[in-house]
């Protein structure tokens, strides 16, 4: 399933192995048809939510806010390289956090790539911002990551919780990022003669007060006891009978945002990852993970989840891990979070966002290298993980669970 994922032959969805595979392991008796079940029925919540979010992201494309932010980091970065990683840093953590990690890939990437050929900069510090961040920043809120719903599903915190006790993790990634990425890359951000900026874009007001309103409904909604996927569910709904109004947006194409194939694939893959789980894999990985919520046992299971990101890509890895640390508590269940969102920089197979970054490289011609990309995985994934570890265990201690 997870090789045909990655290599996608002919540009066949992972639905078309994922479900079969699902159905086989389920006529062999490897998972009962009971457990299949239940793992579908709790899955689904969380897959509603990802595609109200993924609609939500598609609509705002349409209504122009990448193009927008494209000329926002041009004015921004007043023609210098430096200034301009910043922007993006800025622009891709904001992205991933409140769009999730498939819009930084998928809808602002091409929007950096066009913009530092326009200024006539070095591509590759930009490019490989919005990589990395779209796996280290997603740590920041539920809605960042499908891993993070699954974690939020399974810490029982609600959603200003869980955010308040990602945000100094969040913050302290994302500024190893930058420190490191500009060192590596100090030669490519030398101030050079650049294009003139834009001239000032359109301001996409709308669109920007109704993702504000859709973020403080994810807050009213998780204290209400409802499921934050509702506030997402209206965000959607009202972007997108605005967009079809303004003709910026088709049905077809609000109905294709949904990717219905990729979220049989997560349906699919909790069924085959639970069946792997009961005949054995549960008591393996048991045997591995650091019990307690110490900071040496936090440092211990964001190691190991980081690792097995990388060994069979971060959603598997995560509905391994979350089952078994989900009775050490809240703190725990954040460490894995922190290990498969930060782990998958380190190789193009640790996420499916970095394949799916890979594919966007490559049809707009801009090469990019399995040693680099490991390289600089290399250098800022330790680092990250520990600082980013450090911060969750402060604020366990200060504001507690």
């Amino acid at each position: 399933m997870l090789v045909f994922a990655i290599v996608r032959p002919a540009g066949w969805s992972e639905a078309v192995v994922a479900v079969p595979a699902a159905a086989v392991v389920i006529a062999v008796g490897a998972v009962s048809t009971s457990d299949a079940t239940a793992e579908v029925t709790r899955m689904l919540p969380v897959v509603g939510f990802l595609a109200a979010v993924l609609v939500l992201a598609k609509l705002c494309d349409d209504q122009g806010l990448f193009q927008a932010a494209g000329t926002w980091m041009a004015r921004g970065s007043r023609g210098t390289p430096r200034r301009l990683l910043g922007q993006v840093f800025l622009m891709a953590a904001a992205t991933t956090a409140i769009l999730s990690l498939d819009a930084t890939v998928v809808l602002l990437t091409p929007v950096v790539l066009a913009t530092v050929r326009t200024m006539r900069v070095p591509a590759r510090p930009h490019l490989y911002a919005t990589a990395h961040l779209s796996n280290s920043a997603s740590l920041l809120l539920p809605v960042s990551n499908l891993t993070n719903l699954l974690a939020f599903s399974t810490a029982g915190l609600s959603f200003t919780r869980f955010s308040a006790l990602m945000i100094a993790p969040w913050v302290a990634a994302i500024t190893v990022e930058h420190v490191v990425l500009r060192l590596v890359f100090r030669r490519d951000l030398a101030v050079v003669r650049a294009e003139a900026p834009p001239l000032a874009p359109a301001k996409p007001v709308f669109v920007l007060v109704v993702l504000g309103l859709t973020l403080v409904g994810f807050a009213v909604t998780s204290l209400l006891g409802l499921s934050p996927a509702w506030a997402a569910l209206a965000g959607a709904v009202v972007l997108g009978v605005w967009s079809l109004v303004q003709r910026r947006s088709t049905i077809g194409g609000i109905t294709r945002s949904v990717h219905l194939p990729f979220l049989l694939f997560v349906l699919a893959l909790a069924v085959v990852v639970k069946a792997v789980m009961v005949n054995g894999l549960d008591h393996c990985a048991a045997d591995l993970l650091p019990t307690g919520g110490g900071l040496a046992a936090l440092l211990g299971i964001a190691v190991l989840a980081a690792l097995l990101s990388n060994v069979v890509n971060n959603l598997p890895a995560v509905l391994v891990l979350l089952p078994l640390v989900a009775g050490s508590g809240p703190a725990a269940v954040l460490a894995v979070l922190i290990g498969v969102n930060i782990g998958p920089n380190l190789t193009y197979v640790g996420s499916l966002s970095n394949l799916l970054w890979r594919k966007v490289l490559r049809d707009h011609d801009e090469p990019t290298t399995v040693r680099e990309f490991t390289w600089l995985g290399a250098l800022t994934v330790p680092a990250c993980l520990v600082i980013a570890v450090l911060a969750l265990w402060a604020g366990v201690q200060l504001i507690g669970v």
